[in-house]
């Protein structure tokens, strides 16, 4: 008698594999796709060229090293950015202010969400969206990519 394996498993969307590494993707939003390691980089990968989100993440550090630790700066203006991850396990550059939507071009507005913990009130992470689907109104504020604003960038 032949044993079905991977009968339980998900199976990946794009590449129909089942096993282990398929599973829901996102950080914060499930993508409601489920998908293998393999196929999930390579969407994740293209989203984020698209959407400018390719930052190297802030480098971990020993929270029992007490040392001061220098903010993130552009390369090209020097000037301050934060770095967040997006809900597609990729980062961002963003710039330290909020401008109103109206300056700033759909491509480049972001907001930060701040999930929660499950049954708990407890912020667990800061993750940065990129408003896509709803424009927001001329006057909401929106972080802006620090591409956009960055002063050496090229016109």
């Amino acid at each position: 008698m032949a044993v079905l394996h991977g009968v339980n498993q998900p199976e990946c969307l794009l590449c129909s594999s089942n096993g282990p590494d398929v599973r829901e993707r996102g950080r914060i939003i499930p993508l409601s796709a489920d998908l293998c390691d393999r196929c999930w980089n390579k969407v994740a990968n293209e989203l984020a060229v698209c959407e400018g989100a390719t930052a190297a993440p802030d480098p971990e550090f020993d929270p029992d090293d007490v040392e001061w630790v220098e903010p993130r700066i552009c390369r090209q203006c020097h000037a301050p950015v934060r770095c967040y991850p997006t809900n597609y396990d990729r980062w961002v550059e963003l710039a330290t202010f909020e401008l109103p939507a109206k300056k700033v071009p759909p491509g480049h507005r972001w907001r930060l969400m701040h999930p929660k913990a499950p049954n708990t009130p407890i912020t667990v992470a800061t993750v940065a969206i990129r408003i896509g689907a709803i424009d927001p109104t001329p006057g909401e504020p929106v972080i802006p990519a620090h591409e956009f604003v960055c002063l050496k960038r090229e016109a």
